[in-house]
Order: C-alpha cells, then sequence, then structure tokens
C-alpha cells in the first residue's frame, strides 16, 4: 500500500495507540490524517506555516501534537479535528517531542534547548540546554536528551519546577544557557534574558531558583571573557 497526498518529503508519522488512525507530517507544511482501515485520507491541517518535522498522538487517541520548523508546537483535537493550542517559546524549528506517560508533561527540543511544557494549562516548566531528540523513561522519573558534543544528556524530573544549582555546575556556558559554542553574542543574549526572566528573584526566590540565576549569570560571564579573547 502506498499512500499518496503529500506534495512534499514526508518527514514524521504517528500512528494512535489502537492502530485506525494515522497521522503525517511533512515538508509541505501540512500533516495529513488517515484511516488505517480504508487508507482513506480524513483530513488536511494546514495551520503550520512551515515543515512539520515531528507528530505525536496521545495514548488515549484524543489528540495530536505537532513540531515545526515555524517554531511552534500545536495541539489539535483528533475526534473534531479542529487546533486547540499552540505552543510558543522556541527561537528555531521545534525536532522532537515526548510525552510523559501520565500526558501531563510534554517536551519539545529543537538544536540548542529542550522545553518542558504542562499540557492541561499550555504553561512552560523549563527550559534546559539538552538538544533534540528528546524521549522520556517509561517511568516517567527521567528525561533523556542529546547535547552538543556528542553527548546524552539524562534529566531527572523530580523537582522538575527547578533547576538545580548543581546539575548546571557540570555544564560548559554555551550548555548552560542552550545555546551553540560558536553562537552569536545577540543569539546568546536572548538565551540568557530569557533564562533570567525565568529564574530571576523577583519571580522564583526560591534557594534553588538562586543558585541557578548565579551559575546563569557566571556561564554569560564567560561568554563574554572569551569573547573579548577572541
Amino acid at each position: 500500500m502506498t499512500l499518496n497526498g503529500h506534495t512534499d518529503a514526508v518527514l514524521y508519522v504517528a500512528i494512535s495507540s489502537d492502530s485506525k488512525v494515522l497521522a503525517s507530517g511533512s515538508a509541505d507544511k501540512t500533516i495529513r490524517i488517515w484511516d488505517c482501515t480504508t487508507w482513506k485520507q480524513l483530513d488536511i491541517f494546514t495551520e503550520h506555516s512551515a515543515a512539520v518535522n515531528t507528530l505525536l498522538i496521545t495514548p488515549d487517541g484524543y489528540s495530536l501534537i505537532s513540531g515545526s520548523t515555524d517554531t511552534t508546537i500545536k495541539l489539535w483535537n483528533l475526534h473534531t479535528r479542529k487546533l486547540v493550542q499552540t505552543l510558543t517559546g522556541h527561537s528555531e524549528a521545534v525536532l522532537s517531542l515526548a510525552m510523559s506517560a501520565d500526558g501531563q508533561i510534554l517536551a519539545s527540543s529543537t538544536r540548542k534547548t529542550v522545553k518542558l511544557w504542562h499540557i492541561p494549562t499550555g504553561n512552560l516548566l523549563q527550559t534546559l540546554p539538552g538538544f533534540s531528540p528528546v524521549a522520556f523513561t517509561p517511568d516517567s522519573q527521567m528525561l533523556v536528551s542529546g547535547g552538543n558534543g556528542g553527548t546524552i544528556k539524562i534529566w531527572s524530573l523530580q523537582g522538575l519546577n527547578e533547576l538545580t544549582g548543581n546539575s548546571l555546575l557540570s555544564q560548559e556556558w554555551w550548555e548552560v544557557l542552550g545555546v551553540d559554542v560558536d553562537a552569536q553574542p545577540q543569539d546568546v543574549k536572548f538565551a540568557y534574558l530569557q533564562l533570567a526572566r525565568q529564574y530571576h528573584p523577583d519571580v522564583n526566590n526560591s534557594a534553588n531558583a538562586q543558585a541557578s540565576m548565579q551559575v546563569i549569570n557566571q556561564a554569560y560571564q564567560k561568554f563574554q571573557v572569551q569573547r573579548k579573547l577572541r
């Protein structure tokens, strides 16, 4: 069986847990929904403005989540086939998605950062200096991501709402800030300001947040020193 309909490369496919629905994402900017019984096309989602790189169907088969080069993540109701919500916050193409076993936490990643979202509210919970791809362990206690420099990063999700100073201390400055080692100064500053807004004492006055902010400041200072030495 060959399914035809997309007008450019198909970049990702996802199948519902009951094997009834197939979703395909393409460089043609569309998501197509297929009936796995008749293999007929059921619908086309056209709200993304760039290539659809990654898809995820929730375990209950109720929702589809898509990530795109347009930097957005979109949540769709597969029953009504309507767009429910758009998550924004990434500054680069979204390349990988993963969901916790309880369906509460969504991980999304680009070539610079991993973001964790609370699905019921759409709130951004955390930004991590990780790298595409991402995957949860079956018990959802850990998140695994790629990393710059040929590394694999394993994140403990205990105390999800805060990074700890200890976890950041082991990172290079560019990993703390979630950028490439050769990123442009304006991109480094933008990443720093994003983290500063998240961990600034005016926003989060916990001890862990204060420790994290200190390490983030140190990372930005290291960048500035290295920049002067170039």
